[in-house]
């Protein structure tokens, strides 16, 4: 697995220590722990009805178009609306009523190192939502329902697209990467705010012209 370090303010009033602490997710354990606890953090602010304990994560690095994606049985009638009995789906599909229950947050590594921090939390309050509709009533999709919900926990209702990075960021010293971005944010216009977290030096960008610098 390659080791990618993240660059991230040492010091920013406007992300929480969740939010920083996942900024700097170097291994896919990391990213789930950091994942989660901004996903529990997440559910107290925007009043998200999860039950993590029927939540499964994991990590994946073969998906290139969808940034995360929530894995779930597939229940026969289920309709987003309808609030399931899970006890008859159970016996109807001859499932353990847990297993049946249980669904799967898979997270993309790719896109994790292309979205920034708001980018990424964003992706995760989406996902909270398919959670939250297929705990409810045993499907989900991007209906009507999904759509003003993703509005109210501020959330789109499609997760933006990643592909090769536009800009690369790299330690001046020893050239190891530490950042990638495929759009122009914070970290591209304001690299020289920040040092490289492997040698402590300035930062270098490629994928800049003159009126970036």
């Amino acid at each position: 697995m390659t080791d990618t370090r993240r660059l991230a303010p040492d010091d920013d009033p406007e992300e929480s220590p969740t939010v920083r602490a996942l900024a700097h997710a170097g291994s896919h354990e990391e990213l789930i722990l950091g994942s989660r606890a901004y996903c529990r953090e997440a559910t107290r602010e925007y009043d998200l009805d999860v039950e993590f304990s029927l939540l499964d994560w994991a990590v994946s690095t073969r998906a290139k178009r969808r940034a995360a994606a929530v894995k779930r049985p597939k229940i026969p009638a289920a309709t987003v609306g309808e609030p399931m009995d899970w006890a008859a789906a159970a016996e109807r599909t001859g499932t353990d009523r847990d297993d049946l229950r249980t669904c799967t947050l898979s997270l993309t590594w790719r896109a994790f190192e292309s979205f920034d921090a708001g980018e990424w939390t964003a992706t995760l309050r989406h996902e909270l939502v398919h959670v939250e509709q297929f705990q409810r009533y045993g499907t989900t999709d991007h209906g009507e329902a999904f759509r003003e919900r993703a509005a109210a926990v501020d959330a789109t209702v499609r997760c933006p697209p990643f592909a090769d990075p536009k800009y690369v960021l790299t330690c001046a010293d020893c050239g190891a990467v530490v950042g990638r971005r495929y759009r122009k944010c914070k970290l591209v216009r304001e690299r020289q705010r920040y040092r490289s977290s492997c040698c402590g030096a300035s930062v270098a960008c490629s994928g800049t012209d003159e009126r970036d610098r």
